[in-house]
């Protein structure tokens, strides 16, 4: 069983996020969430105001679903649009 911030929800988009939310995260951090993140991975992520209110962003695991994690145990990144579009293949 994953260890996750929240529940599981089925809430994935089919391409990367448009809007100004990044759309990339390098995980700085798993601490708590050993088994769930690897630090130094890219996790594509999916835009949730609700989650943002709360420290929290919605990223794309291993798995291809989609949790919520604290904010802090992420970075911002930006990526070329190959990159982008090669990380969203391997998360689909």
């Amino acid at each position: 069983m994953k260890h996750t911030a929240s529940e599981k929800l089925n809430t994935r988009s089919s391409t990367p996020s448009t809007m100004s939310d990044p759309a990339f995260w390098l995980c700085v951090s798993n601490a708590d969430y050993e088994v769930s993140l690897e630090p130094r991975k890219v996790y594509e992520g999916i835009p949730d105001p609700e989650a943002k209110k709360l420290g929290m962003i919605r990223v794309i695991d291993e798995s291809g679903e989609d949790y919520l994690f604290l904010a802090a145990l992420f970075l911002p990144i930006t990526l070329s649009h190959d990159a982008a579009v090669a990380v969203h293949r391997l998360a689909v």
